[in-house]
């Protein structure tokens, strides 16, 4: 993803407005499993297990290296995170595909099985985290701050959990497209011929499956069913304001996506990426179909790096972790204890995008698995192909 992120237990917890203002394989070489101890880091379910911190970062950096994938930079603030993580450990992090998918890290899991290109941890879509549990793909894990993730954000076992989350919105560019949409409804004007896409597919991407739910809300569907949202978009495909480009920084940037549904904290990043080339990036968060999601992170069970897997999920997890997502312009997981902690950044909340209409209730593991098969069963024949 540059940005195309075509991305555990179901949550549902009610966030405020304040909250929610609303988720790479080369080669390296061979994995250390153990600590000095002898204690193994493929089985260890906590940092405790190991001998605590010290003994985890020792077998982490013994390994040296970390295999992420899908993972833009200019996504939630990946690419402050991953250079921090390596200024701080000297780990080096390799990210493979960053235009993937949450679809893409689930089959390179599978696929790669036992070979040192695996990924070592996923950040995916809440249908997604859901699918890999089902096949057993994750290990269950709880970093140092585990109790300050709500229980409605994080599976049971510990083998997934939410990590940062944000809106469905409606980004544009003003110089190219006027007026702005700022709702579903607004995108059915027959002035946006060619001009609205999503990023990524559907079938494969938990950011344009979220486009397409908060589509259904906007018309007449519900958590329980997202067939009014893939008609809304064969209906756009239709009129022929759909637009098959996947949405991307660079396409926004050079014109070719001038209307691109995406996560609210995407769409705020380009406003400030933007400003400075001259390009006002406008950004509304639709009423008629206000939906939030958070993405998940997993260790995966076969990591052919495991310290530096659990070491990154605990870098994820500490206050400079999740205020780095907060600084990309995303709602962290620990939110709530960390305003209660006064550990956030007091600048980055300022700067997130006003809500008008609070999403409260989240999808439950029935309901995400109904909509993906919905989607994968009927997305091509609506859009054609």
């Amino acid at each position: 993803m540059t940005v195309n992120r075509a991305r555990a237990a179901a949550f549902a917890a009610v966030l405020t407005a304040a909250a929610l203002s609303l988720t790479a394989c080369g080669s390296a070489g061979s994995s250390s499993a153990t600590t000095a101890n002898g204690k193994s880091a493929k089985t260890a379910a906590s940092a405790a297990d190991l001998g605590g911190m010290d003994a985890l970062v020792a077998a982490a950096k013994k390994e040296g290296n970390l295999h992420v994938i899908t993972l833009p930079r200019d996504w939630a603030n990946y690419g402050t995170l991953m250079d921090n993580f390596t200024k701080k450990y000297g780990i080096k992090i390799e990210d493979e595909n960053p235009d993937g998918s949450s679809q893409d890290e689930i089959n390179a899991i599978t696929s790669r099985k036992g070979q040192d290109r695996a990924p070592d941890v996923v950040d995916v879509g809440t249908a997604f985290a859901i699918s890999g549990s089902q096949q057993g793909l994750f290990a269950p894990y709880k970093v140092a701050t585990y109790d300050q993730i709500p229980a409605s954000m994080k599976a049971g076992d510990a083998t997934t959990y939410n990590d940062y989350g944000g809106y469905v919105s409606i980004g544009c560019n003003p110089q190219r497209v006027n007026p702005c949409p700022k709702t579903f409804a607004d995108l059915l004007n027959p002035a946006y011929k060619g001009q609205v896409a999503l990023n990524g597919n559907p079938t494969k991407a938990n950011a344009a499956l979220s486009a397409v739910w908060a589509a259904s809300l906007a018309n007449g569907g519900s958590l329980d069913s997202i067939q009014q949202g893939i008609d809304f978009f064969g209906k756009l495909k239709q009129i022929g304001n759909f637009n098959p480009v996947e949405a991307t920084s660079s396409t926004v940037e050079n014109g070719e996506t001038p209307i691109t549904i995406d996560w609210s904290y995407l769409n705020t990043g380009y406003t400030d990426k933007l400003q400075p080339k001259g390009i006002t990036w406008q950004v509304s968060i639709p009423s008629d179909g206000s939906f939030a999601q958070y993405y998940n992170q997993a260790i995966n069970k076969d990591a052919p790096h495991p310290a530096a897997a659990r070491l990154w999920e605990e870098y994820l997890y500490s206050a400079e972790g999740q205020n780095g997502f907060l600084g990309g312009y995303a709602t962290p997981a620990e939110f709530d204890a960390m305003k209660s902690a006064n550990t956030l950044d007091a600048t980055a909340v300022a700067k997130l995008p006003a809500i008008s209409k609070p999403f409260t209730t989240f999808p439950s593991q029935a309901q995400q698995d109904a909509a993906k098969a919905a989607v994968t069963s009927n997305w091509a024949k609506a859009i054609g192909g």
